[in-house]
């Protein structure tokens, strides 16, 4: 087994959780068994490791003018002026990925980064393997492989270098795109050995020697996002600023409660209204993911089709229309919260003795659904024609919504051609492809291109929400402090009978599960039909509050030093599941734990009112411990003063790029944990917008430092690992300055503002 497939194979929990997504979004892999859906997403290891090598290399570079001097891979291009270009193939969502997968090539290739150009790959599969941006596995999963591409172009450059001058490949060296035989004091910069390069036979991956991490030049340092002068003079990256010949601009019309169907529509008057071209009935193919029921109204702007919006009434037959309400859902979980749940998950050991044994604490968490709530709203421009399709996208899954649309259509992927845009905030929102499916079918029946454009209002009311939840804890510490037992309740939701939704699941093996000798957790799942979703660190951005809350309360219990219970709670340094290098590493979590603890000052003074508070939490493969330091007055006017992240997700890639994640990371976790909530009722999303939807103000922004130890575990993503941890640090600060413990999140439904 490759080392890439390995890493794969070990993310379980990711790999379950992807193929759900996947299975909601296409017929062609509903019944996909593991090992093909590895293959079949490029994730395995084999398809990764030779992607660069098969497939037609041109189609790398359909921006670019055609092809000339070297191109060694379906990555990489060298022009004799000396200019490289190097694709990024991936989804760029702000997780810095356009800049970072060059950056990768750029190293093993020993380039001058001031001569790479980086250009968006087109959506090939076949040339590229894996092009979807989810679960912080971008880097991990495209390491190797783009490692051995930027190599691979080294090597051959080095090879053209020593037959030139008749001398070994082992005398030669690189660095800054020249090759250099320093015995004879020949070199030669990589655009004069294009030419002659291209006609170099390619290598055998086996023979490519990868730098260690000490040999590294430029991985690891801060570099500048490579769009960043294109955003901030307002070029058109972005899938809503995308424009065709001939386009009209659609809107479209969904029954606010998801089920519902279009049962009568004042179609003919709304076709009377200025600028509007067509309008009509959509019936859908009655799946979330795809396209549901509604109404396409498509004019000569977006400004005119929003207004004649604005004048369409339409009669909605809700009989199969959800009736979901958060807040019966809550009165239920409190009554069940005192029963033993339905299904067990785990019973280790002898949990009634330790309770019975030990100082036993209890508690009930509760945690509300929540949107994505990206800057951009969904949109896609599409051009059905001659039973093909264009389509510009701004997706998270490319590679996947290929298969979709071509089951949704009854079309070969081979007539659907993807264009990836820059997305304007995905956080999961845009794993799912809905919106590109509606437009694709509204053009399609319309017979014209069209822009499809929602409004706040659609994306707010139609997201695929965070799962809400309930755990009803009760633990215990014995007369050493110690924990000696762990049982949840945990109370989730489930949209067919049988399984959690999307986010809904609590592994067996989660967090602190494998560290407890006596542990209990069990499980009961209430009805719901409201569509969910991957939301920026799935499972963990709900679970890490409550876990990590509940342990706080377990310290305090026992009269111990936080750090020091957690540091006791992880034992000797190892793997939680040997053998596995994406698993808990307790001397990992003990090393960010310590670093977080140093660099926040844990232990020194505070005065009245203030607090720090600390929490760690596993997620993603990346281990974060995070110090929140805030002061709460009589009023419970909440000021985050400092956020310190120390994380450890192997060697960084772009320095300047892991920091921005992680800033945004705890930006987010703050906002979210102060005051966002959807509430639900009648199957109705009760926020519409920001004014009921309050995301956190730049002026409310805590200082945050960021900490990395740059380890030689194998790399894994920061886009998400550093959210769990926050929620829990700055309710285990806020009982450290007030004495008030934090049960209900968000924080203003305990009466806190900020």
């Amino acid at each position: 087994m490759s080392a890439m497939e390995h890493s794969v194979l070990s993310a379980d929990a990711y790999v379950r959780d992807l193929m759900r997504v996947v299975e909601a979004q296409s017929h062609s892999v509903a019944r996909i068994d593991r090992r093909s859906f590895l293959k079949l997403t490029g994730m395995a290891g084999g398809g990764l490791a030779l992607a660069f090598y098969v497939g037609d290399r041109s189609l790398a570079f359909a921006n670019s003018e055609p092809l000339k001097g070297f191109v060694p891979n379906a990555f990489l291009r060298i022009a004799p002026d000396g200019t490289i270009v190097i694709v990024s193939k991936g989804p760029e969502i702000g997780q810095g990925i356009k800049t970072a997968f060059p950056m990768i090539v750029a190293e093993e290739l020993d380039a001058d980064w001031s001569q790479v150009r980086v250009e968006q790959a087109a959506v090939n599969p076949a040339v590229f393997g894996r092009q979807s941006a989810g679960g912080s596995r971008s880097i991990p999963t495209a390491w190797d492989q783009l490692r051995r591409a930027g190599a691979a172009g080294r090597s051959m450059l080095v090879a053209a270098a020593a037959k030139e001058w008749n001398v070994p490949e082992s005398e030669i060296t690189t660095a800054n795109s020249v090759v250099t035989h320093q015995a004879s004091g020949k070199s030669a910069t990589y655009g004069e050995l294009a030419t002659r390069a291209a006609g170099m036979p390619l290598p055998d991956e086996k023979s490519l020697k990868l730098k260690d991490r000490k040999d590294y030049k430029l991985l690891g340092q801060r570099i500048s996002g490579v769009d960043n002068r294109a955003l901030v003079t307002g070029q058109p990256l972005f899938g809503i600023d995308q424009v065709v010949p001939n386009m009209q601009y659609a809107v479209f019309e969904k029954c606010p409660a998801v089920g519902g169907k279009v049962r009568s529509a004042n179609l003919d008057e709304v076709k009377k209204l200025p600028g509007v071209t067509n309008a009509f009935v959509v019936e859908g193919t009655g799946k979330p993911t795809e396209v549901m029921p509604g109404v396409a109204i498509l004019a000569t702007s977006t400004w005119a089709a929003i207004s004649a919006r604005r004048q369409l009434k339409v009669e909605w037959d809700e009989s199969s229309a959800s009736k979901d309400s958060w807040t019966k859902a809550s009165a239920e979980a409190k009554k069940l919260a005192a029963q033993a749940g339905a299904e067990s998950l785990k019973n280790a050991g002898d949990v009634d003795k330790a309770l019975a044994d030990g100082k036993v604490v209890e508690s009930f968490y509760t945690y509300p659904f929540v949107s994505h709530a990206p800057l951009e709203p969904q949109n896609t421009t599409a051009w059905y024609r001659d039973g093909a399709v264009e389509i510009w996208s701004p997706t998270q899954m490319p590679d996947v919504a290929l298969r979709l649309v071509s089951g949704m259509l009854g079309v070969t992927p081979d007539q659907i051609t993807i264009h990836q845009t820059r997305v304007g905030g995905g956080f999961g929102r845009r794993l799912m492809n809905d919106y590109m499916c509606e437009a694709v079918q509204i053009s399609k029946q319309a017979g014209v291109p069209v822009k499809l454009q929602w409004t706040r209002e659609d994306d707010m009311q139609h997201d695929f929400f965070r799962v809400g939840g309930f755990h009803s804890f009760k633990g215990a510490v014995d007369e050493s402090g110690r924990l000696s037992a762990w049982q949840d309740h945990f109370i989730t939701f489930t949209a067919d009978g049988q399984r959690p939704v999307s986010g809904g699941d609590l592994p067996a093996e989660e967090f602190p599960s494998l560290l407890v000798s006596n542990f209990r957790l069990t499980q009961t799942k209430l009805p719901l039909q409201i569509p969910c979703g991957p939301w920026r660190a799935p499972r963990s951005c709900g679970v890490a509050f409550p876990i990590q809350s509940f342990l706080h309360e377990l310290s305090a219990a026992a009269g111990r030093d936080h750090l020091e219970f957690l540091i006791e709670l992880m034992g000797e340094p190892r793997w939680l599941t040997p053998g596995n290098e994406f698993s808990l590493n307790t001397g990992r979590a003990i090393g960010v734990l310590k670093l977080a603890a140093e660099k926040a000052g844990w232990g020194k003074p505070q005065p009245k009112g203030r607090g720090r508070g600390l929490a760690f939490h596993f997620s993603h493969a990346g281990h974060f411990a995070e110090v929140a330091d805030v002061s709460v007055d009589a009023s419970r006017k909440l000021t985050v003063h400092r956020v310190v992240v120390a994380g450890d997700i192997g060697p960084i890639v772009n320095l300047s790029g892991a920091e921005n994640q992680c800033e945004g990371s705890v930006i987010d976790g703050l906002s979210t944990a102060m005051g966002l909530e959807i509430g639900i009722e009648n199957g109705r999303i009760q926020q519409t917008n920001f004014d009921r939807y309050p995301l956190l103000r730049m002026a409310k922004a805590p200082q945050v430092d960021v900490h990395f130890i740059q380890s030689d575990f194998p790399p894994t993503g920061a886009g998400e690992p550093a959210l769990p941890p926050l929620a829990p640090a700055i309710c285990n600060a806020i009982f450290a300055a007030s004495g008030h413990r934090v049960r209900t999140l968000p924080l203003s439904r305990e009466g806190f503002t900020i």
